[in-house]
């Protein structure tokens, strides 16, 4: 699992740091992300560019922290 802490990167530059990651797994491997919003865009940008090619799930939602383990499948 490659795990990326987002919460020190500055916001413009967070989407394209995750999606290097992303392109980086092989199938069957795990990118966790660290955040401190509710990632709502970022899922909405991978169901656009990547539907049916990830499992997202969220292993803490707030308040302060979130955390989401996206699979590539």
């Amino acid at each position: 699992m490659v795990e990326l802490d987002l919460r020190q990167i500055m916001p413009f530059e967070r989407h394209e740091l995750i999606f290097q990651k992303w392109d980086s797994l092989k199938p069957g491997e795990t990118l966790r992300i660290i955040n401190d919003h509710d990632p709502k865009p970022l899922r909405y940008q991978f169901e656009a560019e990547y539907k049916g090619q990830y499992e997202w799930e969220y292993e803490q939602e707030g308040p302060k922290d979130w955390m989401v383990k996206i699979k590539k499948v």
